[in-house]
């Protein structure tokens, strides 16, 4: 029993040591995550989350190989008008007293090239989740001038529709549209 747990104690410490997965977290201050939903049919209206976090996981310089977790605080919701914010958080939209975050963890990434993948993954808001792929830019990598930071630039975009998920439900389409526009920019440091 003794020679068991001297070679699984051995064996995590090994493994420890020989994992080259790399994390990556978001740098706030460079980093947002927008939708745009049209209103009455004629207008866009764009708001963004506050408070959020990504963590990317890979073992890749070119990032083929990454897993994304992200989540973002409901009551963290900002179009620029305070009594929509409210609204959005509200039972009607968002209902951010009963489901504070929303999730998305990512399932694949496929190369298409250029520096573009198709990332898919498991969004969950509001309770309900959905598998959705969306497509994402990798932008570059640097490393700052003493070589001690190393930073990489994303950039996602995709659409979802928000009945999928049960927000908004009592209003229709031509008030506000089923489709929403997502948009995501971000610098990540290792």
């Amino acid at each position: 029993m003794k020679n068991i747990f001297y070679f699984l104690a051995a064996f995590f410490v090994f493994s420890a040591f020989t994992s080259t997965n790399t994390l990556w977290k978001n740098d706030k201050a460079h980093s947002q995550l927008s939708f745009t939903v049209t209103h009455l049919g004629i207008s866009d209206v764009s708001g963004y989350f506050k408070d959020f976090d990504v963590d990317i996981q890979s073992n890749k310089p070119d990032f083929s190989d990454a897993s994304f977790k992200l989540t973002a605080k409901t009551s963290s919701i900002d179009t620029r008008i305070e009594a929509r914010n409210n609204h959005l958080k509200s039972a009607d939209f968002f209902d951010a007293a009963n489901h504070p975050e929303i999730t998305f963890v990512s399932t694949s990434i496929s190369p298409k090239g250029n520096n573009l993948y198709d990332l898919a993954g498991d969004l969950t808001m509001r309770g309900v989740t959905k598998k959705i792929t969306m497509e994402l830019k990798h932008r570059g990598t640097v490393a700052s001038d003493d070589g001690k930071k190393t930073t990489a630039g994303f950039s996602l975009s995709g659409t979802l529709k928000r009945s999928d998920f049960n927000i908004g439900e009592k209003f229709p389409e031509a008030a506000i549209s089923d489709i929403v526009r997502i948009k995501a920019d971000g610098e990540f440091i290792k």
